[in-house]
């Protein structure tokens, strides 16, 4: 570069400096102190061309954030403060990828290759930190949006009202959808995330483990002011996997937080592997709050949407491997073996894929099912919920759960409560207090005596040892 080029660029970043400065001081003096040293600090004037004011921030919470609590203010102190301008646009200076494939960001920011976006095994994913908060994003997968997300009967209910939740604030406040292990609500909850996003709505997506770690931040940083601030402004909070969720103060913090959101007609979405009255390690007012909006579960994959799983990742794969060949009977067949959750269709499917590169040949189905066979054999026990064994219990002797768990003494009462209990012990993990909670809020030691009890009838009596294997047997298919 030339001495002259040099000087004109530094005038250039010279002239930019000086507006900027101006700019910021009008904007502190309307904004005050603390809003400005929240939100302001780290804001750049990049240059300006053809009328255009080009703001930019280092990150892309900290974008959504202005651009939907201060855009009017920042555009009427730009035309008021830098000459000749009619626009400000305000766009991330920095962008921190972690994988290939993500959608570009707005002029100016890092773009991927076509290269990169062709390698089909990398999972597109952003995050991103607000700098002053403390507040960190979870990681978002791009894949994971309503476009994407199969349908069928056992997850209709949790789809159609994922979607109302994503367009606008509804009665569904807080919106709570629980399932077991992989079978789909990370993807529905963070296609919340997405849609609400391109809607204009200022969504941030948390882990348990991300707001705890965010809040302990905050705490050692004494920036917790900040940090309450900036969750208690959002359009729509998204915590997955609450069942983590630890600490007298960090649950207070989080039940305050929920509180004050949806109190101001923000939304809430809440993901977790259970319904709110088994989450047993958070406080009683959280399990409330969240019991009091629409609870949805995520019910276990049925034939089709196993076989509709299974095709599109084989469709998928396809494309980044052409030469990947499986022919629809081994597809299947794999759909009928793996019954568990997507998780395991997604290995079963990877597994076939490194025998057919790997060897060379195409899948026969005896060669098949030994590539997927460690997937058949560890197969994941269903999962058995208290309230469904005091319902089969109910039924089954002819009381009725509210019997279950109340007072009553009688005998066609106790024998039937003590049995529910006893099959509680041994079918789920679920501690003696957590049982007697359960059941009325008995003590553990009125749990402890009626599976005492039970031991001892079924040593002496064969006919109460058939009828608690065929109870057992229920449950467990």
């Amino acid at each position: 570069m030339s001495k002259a080029n040099t000087q004109k660029a530094l005038t250039g970043a010279n002239s930019r400096s000086d507006e900027l400065t101006k700019f910021c001081a009008v904007l502190r003096a309307e904004l005050g102190d603390a809003i400005y040293s929240s939100w302001f600090t780290r804001l750049e004037l990049d240059r300006i061309a053809d009328g255009c004011a080009y703001l930019s921030v280092p990150t892309k919470f900290l974008k959504s954030w202005i651009h939907a609590h201060y855009y009017d203010k920042l555009r009427a102190i730009a035309l008021a403060q830098l000459p000749a301008i009619s626009e400000i646009c305000l766009s991330v200076r920095t962008t921190t990828f972690s994988v290939v494939g993500a959608e570009a960001e707005p002029a100016g920011q890092s773009r991927v290759s076509g290269s990169q976006a062709a390698a089909g095994s990398a999972r597109p994913r952003e995050m991103f930190k607000e700098a002053n908060t403390g507040v960190e994003t979870s990681v978002l997968d791009t894949r994971m949006n309503f476009s994407t997300f199969l349908v069928s009967k056992s997850n209709q209910l949790a789809f159609s009202a994922a979607q109302e939740v994503s367009r606008s604030s509804s009665i569904y406040n807080p919106f709570y959808v629980h399932a077991g292990v992989g079978l789909g609500k990370t993807h529905l909850v963070q296609a919340i995330a997405h849609n609400a996003t391109v809607a204009g709505r200022n969504a941030l997506y948390l882990t348990a483990e991300k707001f705890m770690y965010s809040f302990v931040s905050a705490l050692k940083a004494q920036t917790s002011l900040s940090f309450k601030e900036s969750l208690r402004g959002i359009d729509i909070l998204i915590v997955d996997d609450v069942q983590f969720l630890q600490g007298k103060t960090i649950q207070q913090e989080f039940c305050h937080t929920i509180n004050a959101l949806i109190d101001n007609g923000r939304q809430v979405v809440i993901a977790c592997d259970r319904v709110p009255n088994e989450l047993d390690n958070l406080d009683e007012r959280i399990r409330s709050r969240l019991a009091g909006g629409l609870c949805v579960e995520i019910h276990p994959l049925d034939d089709e949407l196993r076989l509709n799983i299974v095709e599109a990742r084989v469709a998928a794969t396809k494309i980044v491997q052409p030469a990947f060949d499986v022919s629809p009977a081994v597809v299947k067949m794999v759909a009928n073996l793996i019954r568990t959750n997507g998780r395991d269709l997604d290995g079963a499917v990877n597994r076939l894929l490194a025998h057919t590169t790997l060897v060379g040949s195409v899948l026969s189905m005896e060669q098949a099912e030994n590539a997927i066979r460690d997937l058949i054999r560890h197969r994941e026990a269903k999962r058995i919920k208290i309230e469904d064994i005091q319902k089969l219990v109910a039924t089954h002797f002819n009381v009725s759960r509210a019997d279950i768990l109340s007072s009553r003494r009688t005998a066609n009462v106790v024998k039937p409560r003590q049995i529910a209990m006893y099959l509680a012990k041994i079918l789920t993990p679920r501690s003696l207090p957590e049982i007697g909670r359960r059941f009325g809020g008995r003590d553990h030691t009125t749990v402890l005596h009626a599976v005492r009890k039970i031991d001892g009838l079924v040593a002496q009596d064969n006919s109460l040892k058939r009828e608690l294997d065929l109870l057992k047997q229920l449950l467990e298919d």
